[in-house]
Parts: C-alpha cells; structure tokens; sequence
C-alpha cells in the first residue's frame, strides 16, 4: 500500500512539474503567414501575430477561442511586416486586449497603413501598440512563461518567444525549415541575421522547437546540421 501510495505521488508531483503549453497554429492571408494561439491549461492565453483579414478567418480564430473558453490576455507581435498584423486592430478590439510589439518596430508598423492598399489590402486598420515587448524580460501566459528574444536582421525589432519548459519557440521569420527570413526590405540585414540566429537561437537546446512565420516546424538540432544559410551545410 506504502510502495503504491508512493507511485501516486511520484506521478502527481511529476504532472505538476511539467507544465502544459498548448500552441495552435492558423494560416492565414495570402502570405500564408503562421498565427498562433498560446494558452496553458487554466485557459489563459496570447494570440502571437494575428494575420487574419478576411472575415472568415477572423472567425475561425474567434470560433477556437471561443469553443475552447480560453481568456485571450494579450496581442503579441513577433515583428510588424504586413502579413503578421492584418488582424491587430481586429482582435484587439474582440477580446478587450492590449497589443505589444518591440520598440524598433514602430517605424514599421505605421508604415504599413501607407503600403498596404499597393498589396490589395484596402480594409487594413492601423494599430498602435499598448506597451513595448523588451529583450531579457518575460511573458506570462497564465502559469506558463515565455522568454523574449531580441533576433533582429528580418526586422529591426524582431524578437523570438521561447518557452524553456517545453523547449518551443515562436520564432517569426527568423529561422524556417531549410531557410531563413529575407533581408532585403527596409531595416533588414542579411549579416545580422546570420549572426543573430548563431548566437541566440542556436544556443538553445538542439531538441527545441521552432515554430516559424511561414511553413511548416522544424528543431535547432535539424537546422544547425541542414540549413543552407547558418548550418554546417552553409559551410560546405
């Protein structure tokens, strides 16, 4: 009885230690850019780069949430090119919730509303943003909590959400399965990038997984070995 009762508290305490973070992915826009619902399990949770803008996939993002009864608590912008901020103003609006992007950003977000008709997008609403997401803090996702990380080289102001219990991170455009974001629009840089990557995300644990901006996960662990701009295969 001693040796079972033993067992139960093993898995108990086992449970307790390793928090859930659920990540839900839409793809949204004719960018098909990755958006993501983060919430842990009280149901508490954070929409990361929300780039819905056709009525319809605004409502498939609302219909999860609200089917699922999860308390949306934030906005997150990993950077603010246009396809990842179609939906600011839209779910900032639905759920009563505060938008936070990095400082370096703000350029890029108003410049959105200036090239957003030349893409087709003539119903984007501008967003202005609540607060500023900073490098070394933190995020908290109901008990969970997400690492920022400053990856600029995409964009200025890119940062990366990790989130070191589960090894996941959310990571824009920076790193992509057998890729990397692009550094030709204004505010990019191709060696930064390269040097961000090296130094911040591929210090992370090879078993991490990346959930990028666009196309399907990948791990460091894959990328630092296959990837033809920053792994040994860039080297060959």
């Amino acid at each position: 009885m001693t040796q079972i009762k033993g067992i139960i508290l093993y898995f108990v305490a086992l449970v307790q230690t390793n928090p859930m973070l659920h990540i839900k992915s839409f793809t949204f826009n004719p960018f098909q850019e990755n958006t993501y619902l983060l919430y842990d399990e009280s149901g508490q949770g954070v929409i990361i780069d929300p780039g819905c803008y056709e009525d319809s996939e605004k409502q498939e993002l609302e219909d999860f949430i609200r089917q699922n009864k999860i308390s949306v608590k934030q906005i997150l912008n990993t950077h603010c090119h246009i396809d990842h901020v179609l939906g600011n103003t839209w779910a900032k609006h639905t759920f009563g919730v505060p938008l936070l992007i990095h400082e370096k950003e703000i350029p890029v977000i108003k410049s959105v509303e200036v090239y957003a008709p030349n893409y087709g997008f003539h119903k984007y609403e501008g967003s202005e943003p609540d607060g500023f997401l900073i490098e070394g803090h933190e995020i908290t996702v109901g008990t969970e909590t997400l690492k920022i990380l400053f990856v600029p080289g995409h964009a200025p102001g890119h940062v990366v959400f990790y989130h070191e219990d589960s090894q996941q991170a959310i990571a824009g455009d920076t790193l992509f399965k057998g890729s990397i974001g692009r550094t030709d629009l204004p505010g990019g840089s191709h060696n930064q990038l390269i040097s961000k990557i090296k130094s911040v995300l591929f210090r992370l644990p090879e078993e991490t997984i990346i959930y990028p901006g666009h196309g399907p996960q990948t791990t460091i662990g894959f990328e630092k070995i296959n990837n033809p701009f920053v792994g040994q295969k860039a080297m060959l």
